[in-house]
């Protein structure tokens, strides 16, 4: 089984919509015995008293509008046993990436990826909390997921 976390700032646009949309294309290809996908924060913003905020209204629309419903997940903040639990660490963006240096420090399995790479590309998922456009970031996940799986397969 390939374990996979996103990673993104607040945990409600970015890495849900990465997990959901990845849950969803492995499901269609009839993987799902195959992977653990989730999602998580590097910070601690959409977190309140321990409980996490769920997934950003408009991120949540966009995922409908594909047919994607991600009812139930909340906001969580990463920790340091993500790093054995999971086989790869896919952060969102630069900024993740240096969140991410904060809590694993060293990365000797190679382990922590950025998103578009997996596009091929050498640039962060557009943050639609600072463009609200859920589209455009609709399309960079969609496109980092596909490459994903390709990668893997």
């Amino acid at each position: 089984m390939i374990k996979i976390l996103f990673i993104c700032h607040g945990n409600i646009c970015r890495s849900p919509m990465a997990e959901f949309i990845l849950k969803d294309m492995v499901r269609k290809r009839s993987l799902t015995d195959q992977f653990h996908i989730e999602s998580a924060a590097t910070s601690t913003e959409e977190i309140w008293n321990g409980i996490g905020n769920p997934v950003y209204p408009p991120a949540r629309e966009v995922l409908l509008a594909h047919g994607i419903d991600c009812e139930g997940k909340r906001a969580r903040q990463i920790t340091a046993h993500d790093y054995e639990a999971f086989d790869l660490l896919i952060a969102m963006d630069e900024n993740n990436l240096r969140d991410m240096a904060r809590v694993w420090p060293e990365d000797p399995e190679g382990k922590i990826q950025k998103m578009l790479a997996y596009a091929g590309e050498n640039r962060d998922v557009a943050d639609p909390w600072y463009t609200g456009d859920f589209s455009k970031t609709w399309d960079d996940i969609y496109r980092g997921c596909e490459g994903l799986l390709a990668t893997i397969a």
